[in-house]
């Protein structure tokens, strides 16, 4: 398998970290709109920023633990040339997942329905580690 199509998700998960901080920007500027922040306070207290920009912004930090192994995966994947079709599909598998725990992260923020998103999410990249280790021996 042509080792090209392992960035397409590694890329697709940098833009659900890009979607988010544009989301971010959206939120605090209507919070801003909307009288709900004092600009001074927030300039050095990200706590005090409304429920639904503290959602995001905690959303971005998440997008820089778990998916850094993900990243790192991939392109070791690449580099060794073990790209493969089920690598492949769990690579987008992974992406799904995030996706799917960023919309209930900034969204509901139910936490048991987004724990099974992160579940999910780290059992693939499980199963990735060893897969690449395996196939790296």
């Amino acid at each position: 398998m042509d080792p090209k199509f392992m960035m397409l998700p590694l890329l697709a998960q940098m833009l659900l970290t890009l979607v988010m901080f544009m989301l971010l920007g959206s939120r605090k500027a209507a919070a801003y709109r909307a009288g709900l922040i004092e600009p001074k306070v927030t300039a050095l207290d990200g706590r005090a920023w409304p429920e639904s920009v503290l959602k995001v912004s905690n959303n971005i930090a998440n997008q820089f633990e778990t998916p850094i192994l993900f990243y790192v995966l991939g392109l070791l994947a690449i580099q060794l040339g073990l790209v493969s079709l089920p690598l492949l599909i769990l690579s987008w598998l992974y992406v799904a997942a995030r996706v799917g725990h960023a919309v209930v992260h900034v969204g509901s923020n139910y936490v048991p329905f987004r724990m099974r998103f992160f579940i999910v999410s780290l059992a693939i990249l499980l199963i990735q580690l060893v897969m690449i280790a395996a196939g790296s021996l």
